[in-house]
């Protein structure tokens, strides 16, 4: 029992450190503050009507109106709850957000350190290196949770498909299986996908050395259970999964069916879309040097910079003000929160790597760290990347190429900490150890080096974005010193850490400090070095009060203008901000607009040929010296809003809105049919009709239409009696058989029609909307959103997790039995 405590001790001490070292990091939390991102803020605004819904009915909708006309929530807020792993999610998460997440990415490196048979103190030190990589604390300060999240749970995954090859199957399985199910059960696909892109390269390499070694058996039924733990983790998490899969052939991520600039199309975003933030070819320096690149679009100079001393001599008012939120980012991408600085240290052990670790986990780690930069450069090399979007099955559902960079983020501290347990191990000679250590210093130092003293030779300094500041030349030029100044700072900051770093290990290498004391000492110079930098991007300034990061939103007076119209169901287009990048509207009404990255395709380009044109219209009207005549003859040419029943718009948030009386409303009856043969026509064709009179229905719905042949009925009436996001109830009443269109945005898969209580076939009206053939009569119409493949995953996630848990419970309970045993 004396040996089993000393073993656990260590785990112990790792634990607990995390624990504070999360919580050192956002004191504020203590201080019963919350942090307040952007993309969460938009986030609350997606999900309110769900939300409240929820809190009203005790249902879960699995749809809302709230933005884009309408959408499926899965991407949203979808609670799965037959998956049984995600109590085990819930207890990783004990610790207050967002220390939990630093938790997450601490203890998966370290577990995965420990399977790679790293002693627990170099596993503590391992585990600060990968969670302190900048691009962890720049998204956690964006509000990217879910992908945060995924990240922490990478490193477990591909640690237990390691364990399963090279020690135990069944443990490697278990650890491999868990950890997947709770990484697709925060459901950001684009960081499973890169998890398993390293598997890959690993089963590449491992399969080269299986076929030289001829050990083809224990391969074979390591891969066997592998593929079953990961079935039973794809099983656990399949109401995401099929509903997220379904969702997506007719989201932004899938193809789509127009035709046009077929050069940028692939059979999923397209090409401009999904490589919009490319990582430069030389921006890749900022792995080593955070500040290369200028570090973020909006970033604070202090009173010592060029910029500031230059507004001061020119005397222009709150220049401390200004240099608050400075461009100083001058690389390939739109913009940016910060750089991807995986730290000095780590860097200088990585190149270490190259020359100690021996095998195939060397030739995994160095290649997988090659493909994760090469495609990270995104359109700066092409040929590469056009070749993964056109060929590579499902790369072309992710937009933001850059964030594959998250594999290097994973390869590079691994790499370096199986190196420094060569050096532990006295694997190697300590002739050996300096000499290698001389070249890492060499090249890691020496680029540094160069940088910090010849900063000029790497570039202008100068950004495409500068142009759009508006500053003069005098002002660009101070910028482009200070922009000069931080690289060189950096470069020698960078420097000074390698040097640490290789002092450390030749002093322990020629046995000068024991081994404890050096790991202390890596640890501690790890965190030196990659705490600042942090702090840059992520610091106390972004916590608020609990209540202020509770309520995001503010009604204004406009919102509070339209919160008095008792109408159910209507839209709202909010020109006061960037329409379909906010969800502002989304919080207080069914919104035009809205925020999310996989809205439907066909909405993204009603948006492209038609709303944002009509949006831009009026604009132009507003900001000419309007008149009520040209207000409505404004108005009357909104066809494609009108139909989407936009009955309000938010031209100044302090006073009332404008209020739209050609809105179409809920539904309506149309005189005419005019049928198309492809999308092509039939987004054409909806910029030739008046909506409230004529419809445009693909022939593919013929069917559902044969025999209909309406001619106009003034006495036709139909209203929306009823409103849920899931459930719409109508009265209608018409003397003979009509056409209704509903301003409802139309979704095959789950809204089901029901005219008196029986289920009857819709088809899709002018482009995005809902259509229904109504008989003669009074009649009760119900549009209910009931997916089947909802209520099938669920009972598929239910018996995949029983039985992954009962994987786990056992290969660890076995293993962990024999352990105390053994002590």
């Amino acid at each position: 029992m004396t040996n089993f405590r000393k073993s656990i001790l260590p785990h112990v001490i790792s634990i607990l450190a995390f624990v504070l070292i999360s919580y050192a990091y956002f004191p504020s939390i203590l201080e019963n503050k919350s942090l307040k991102t952007g993309d969460v803020v938009n986030w609350q605004g997606m999900a309110k009507e769900i939300q409240d819904y929820e809190e009203e009915t005790g249902v879960e909708s699995l749809w809302t109106n709230s933005m884009f006309g309408g959408m499926p929530a899965y991407l949203i807020l979808t609670r799965t709850k037959t998956n049984l792993t995600k109590y085990v999610h819930r207890v990783l998460n004990f610790l207050q957000r967002p220390a939990s997440f630093v938790f997450i990415l601490l203890t998966g490196f370290y577990i995965t350190l420990l399977m790679f048979g790293l002693s627990p103190w170099i596993a503590l030190a391992g585990a600060f290196a990968f969670a302190f990589s900048s691009y962890n604390f720049i998204i956690i300060e964006a509000g990217h949770v879910t992908k945060t999240i995924a990240i922490g749970y990478m490193p477990p995954i591909i640690g237990g498909v390691y364990y399963a090859f090279r020690k135990n199957i069944w443990v490697g399985s278990a650890v491999m299986g868990l950890f997947l199910s709770i990484q697709l059960l925060v459901n950001h696909l684009q960081i499973t996908y890169y998890t398993f892109l390293i598997i890959l390269i690993f089963g590449i390499v491992e399969l080269v050395q299986v076929i030289r070694a001829g050990e083809h058996e224990r391969f074979m039924k390591a891969l066997g259970m592998l593929i079953i733990a990961a079935l039973l983790a794809v099983g656990s998490n399949a109401t995401n999964i099929l509903t997220t899969y379904e969702y997506g052939k007719y989201s932004m991520r899938g193809e789509s069916e127009l035709t046009h600039d077929e050069d940028n199309k692939t059979s999923g975003l397209d090409k401009d879309y999904a490589t919009a933030w490319s990582y430069g070819i030389d921006e890749t320096m900022t792995l080593l040097i955070p500040n290369f690149r200028g570090g973020s679009s909006h970033a604070e100079l202090g009173t010592n910079s060029a910029v500031y001393e230059t507004l001061r001599r020119q005397n222009v008012p709150n220049a401390r003000r200004i240099v608050e939120a400075v461009p100083l980012y001058f690389g390939n991408q739109p913009f940016t929160s910060g750089p991807v600085y995986v730290g000095a240290v780590i860097v200088f052990l990585f190149v270490l790597g190259l020359f100690i670790v021996k095998g195939p986990l060397k030739w995994w780690l160095a290649s997988a760290t090659v493909i994760s930069i090469l495609l990270a450069w995104g359109n700066n090399m092409m040929w590469l990347t056009g070749f993964f979007l056109d060929y590579f099955p499902g790369y072309n559902k992710f937009r933001t190429v850059s964030m594959i960079l998250v594999m290097a983020q994973f390869t590079m501290p691994l790499l370096g900490f199986l190196a420094v347990r060569e050096m532990w191990l006295r694997k190697i000679t300590a002739k050996d150890a300096i000499k290698y250590l001389s070249y890492s210093l060499y090249i890691t130092g020496g680029i540094t080096l160069l940088m910090g003293l010849l900063p000029g030779m790497f570039g202008t300094f100068s950004a495409p974005s500068d142009v759009q500041t508006g500053w003069p030349e005098w002002l660009l030029e101070s910028l482009r010193e200070d922009r000069q100044s931080l690289l060189r700072q950096d470069a020698f900051r960078s420097f000074f850490f390698i040097a640490l770093t290789f002092l450390l290990a030749w002093l322990y290498i020629r046995d000068k400090i024991k081994v404890h004391i050096a790991i202390t000492a890596l640890t501690t110079l790890i965190l030196v070095d990659m705490w600042p930098v942090n702090k840059r991007y992520l610091d106390e300034s972004d916590f608020v009060s609990k209540r202020e990061a509770a309520e995001p939103y503010t009604a204004n007076q406009a919102d509070q203008f339209i919160l008095q119209d008792t109408d159910p169901n209507f839209r709202v287009l909010d020109l006061t901000v960037s329409t379909f990048n906010s969800s502002r509207a989304s919080y207080f009404h069914k919104s035009i607009g809205g925020y999310h990255g996989a809205k439907m395709q066909r909405y993204q380009e009603l948006i492209d040929f038609y709303i944002s044109k009509e949006m831009q219209q009026l604009i132009r009207t507003l900001q000419s010296n309007p008149t009520d005549s040209s207000i409505r003859n404004a108005l009357d040419d909104l066809e494609v809003l009108n139909m989407l029943n936009t009955k309000y718009i938010i031209v100044n948030p302090e006073a009332p809105p404008l209020s739209n009386p050609n809105a179409l409303g809920n539904a309506w009856f149309v005189d005419n049919v005019n049928w198309v043969q492809n999308a092509d026509e039939e987004i054409a064709a909806l910029g030739q009709i008046n909506p409230g009179e004529t419809t445009i229905v693909d022939e593919r719905f013929s069917g559902v239409l044969e025999g209909v042949n309406p001619a106009g009925n003034a006495a036709a009436e139909i209203e929306l009696t009823s409103y849920a996001p899931n459930h719409l109830t109508y009265e209608s009443s018409s003397s003979k058989e009509e056409v209704a269109v509903f301003s409802e945005i139309y979704y095959s898969k789950g809204w089901q029609a029901f005219i008196d209580g029986e289920p009857v076939p819709h088809f899709r009206a002018n482009y995005v909307l809902r259509g229904l053939k109504v008989p003669a009569g009074d009649h009760t119409i119900e549009f209910r959103f009931e997916p089947a493949t909802y209520t099938r995953g669920e009972n598929i996630a239910l018996a995949s997790s029983i039985l992954l848990l009962l994987l786990v419970m056992g290969s660890l309970g076995k293993e962990l039995s024999t352990f105390i045993k053994k002590n």
